[in-house]
């Protein structure tokens, strides 16, 4: 299992109407093969950024994912709102925890 980070800089005064329709975008992902559940988070720091954190069976069912009409429905949900583009990385598994 990995887990996909992505950066969400979202257009400044847009985030609540970004924050309102991740709730339906997050439920898109979720019906995905292979994903094992998401969550979307918002920076303390700087509320117009938001980490979206999807677990996958792979990175390979991440990027089978996007080619699929769901992921084109989570960008009509979710990219009108971007200030940039998102910047997407893959974690494996915890090393260690405490």
């Amino acid at each position: 299992m990995i887990t996909e980070h992505a950066w969400l800089p979202v257009t400044p005064g847009r985030e609540e109407e970004f924050a309102a329709a991740v709730v339906d975008a997050l439920r898109v992902i979720e019906s995905a093969p292979d994903c094992h559940g998401a969550e979307v988070r918002r920076q303390i720091e700087d509320p117009s950024t938001f980490l979206l954190l999807v677990r996958w069976s792979s990175v390979e069912a991440h990027m089978a994912f996007r080619a699929t009409a769901l992921f084109e429905t989570w960008r009509g949900l979710t990219h009108p709102f971007y200030a940039t583009t998102p910047t997407v990385t893959h974690f494996t598994e915890a090393l260690a925890r405490g």
